[in-house]
């Protein structure tokens, strides 16, 4: 893949761009850094502390607020064994090494801040309300307990005396006891924070990329709506549900795209329940300001953020079936973020082959906060030249086909 012709507009305007920066540092339009980071999300956050770690320099454009999409909107649970039920795949290894991380991860970072992302390791409970339920959660404890300790399949009985508000309709539960959670909107500030004492760039309100072209020899130059021109030795894609969108300049299509899920919560109703809870329509989980946070209602409304009557009303008919007492309770509050979804539901994490320069880290779904640490991992080591550790099992490549004409950049 080559730059844009020599000679032409497009290259006179990179080349300016280019010299421009190496003259003037940061000053005039453009500006230069080693890593641009595309996307203020959670995974854009967490991998540019992760580059700054390393020693790179790091600049992260957010088209609005830090964290005021999927990750602001997360229920903020860490469930690798409730997430995955089939098989341990090399998604549930990579979610189980994230889970694994996550107390160190959280320690340095509120060491760092002194802010706190509320990790709690409550525990989950994953309820059948049917024989059919029960009997899938049979198959998951045959393999998942040989990952993890403490597994239980947990009769009726045995069920009510760790949740003895749950409805007396639930047969039983597999009980994860080392899975956990946090406070979203808490962990995305803290990390925000830490980029920001890392020496990380942090650029609000940059408008969306309206083009990115690699200029040989140079870098990769990014033209964005609201914040000007930015060039960088290696661009680091992280844009959530918006990741899509920059298929217009990059060398292949990236398949992700929007999943709207909404959330209720029910304010001082926490301490009712103990563990997360999750059954096949909906899960519960309480907070440390004493709420309890109901989701998700999933549906497929582009990039509609808006709450619907339908979606939040599904939530509370099944809080009211599964925890009777939330049946007369209204929620006192409701919410909406856009999950950015891939067509197999397995993250994007890897390097675009036309274009080294550029790295996809985006379409986590519903495990964007679960798989920080370990994304975050990963595109540090890619950014130093090694490999992902998973066989580039996250690679854009699963879903390209030998001998299929992609788009050039540039």
């Amino acid at each position: 893949m080559s730059g844009a012709p020599e000679g032409s507009a497009e290259a006179k305007y990179a080349t300016g761009i280019a010299k421009s920066a190496q003259s003037a540092g940061n000053a005039g339009t453009a500006r230069s850094a080693e890593v641009l980071i595309l996307g203020g999300g959670i995974i854009g956050l967490s991998s540019a502390w992760e580059a700054a770690k390393r020693g790179f320099r790091v600049t992260v454009l957010e088209a609005e607020e830090f964290g005021g999409q999927a990750s602001g909107a997360a229920a903020g649970m860490l469930a690798p064994f409730s997430e995955n039920t089939e098989s341990p795949d090399a998604f549930f290894r990579l979610c189980a090494d994230s889970h694994a991380r996550y107390p160190d991860w959280v320690r340095e970072l509120e060491e760092l801040t002194g802010q706190s992302a509320e990790l709690c390791r409550s525990g989950s409970l994953n309820v059948a309300l049917h024989e059919a339920d029960f009997l899938s959660l049979r198959a998951r404890l045959d393999w998942q307990s040989r990952y993890g300790a403490g597994f239980e399949l947990l009769g009726a009985s045995e069920l009510r005396g760790l949740e003895p508000e749950l409805t007396e309709q639930a047969l039983g539960a597999l009980y994860c006891p080392g899975e956990s959670h946090v406070f979203a909107p808490k962990l995305v500030r803290a990390l925000e924070e830490a980029c920001r004492r890392a020496g990380v760039r942090l650029v609000a309100h940059a408008g969306c990329v309206t083009g990115l072209e690699r200029v040989v020899g140079a870098g990769v130059v990014v033209r964005t709506a609201g914040a000007g021109s930015w060039l960088a030795d290696r661009v680091v894609v992280c844009a959530g549900a918006w990741s899509g969108l920059v298929r217009e300049w990059l060398p292949v299509d990236v398949p992700v795209h929007p999943i709207r899920g909404q959330i209720c919560a029910y304010d001082g109703e926490g301490d009712r329940i103990r563990h997360m809870i999750f059954t096949s329509q909906a899960y519960w989980v309480g907070k440390n300001d004493g709420s309890v946070v109901c989701g998700a209602s999933e549906d497929v409304a582009g990039f509609d953020r808006s709450v619907t009557e339908q979606g939040i009303g599904r939530l509370t008919r099944w809080s009211g079936r599964a925890l009777p007492f939330l049946r007369d309770v209204s929620p006192s509050r409701g919410w909406a973020g856009l999950r950015p979804a891939t067509l197999d539901g397995w993250p994007l994490i890897g390097y675009v082959p036309e274009a080294p320069e550029l790295i996809l880290a985006c379409g986590h779904y519903r495990n964007g906060i679960l798989l920080s640490p370990s994304t975050a991992e990963i595109v540090g080591d890619l950014l130093e030249g090694k490999s992902d550790g998973y066989g580039n099992a996250f690679g854009i490549e699963r879903f390209s086909p030998a001998g299929t004409t992609r788009r050039g950049l540039g």
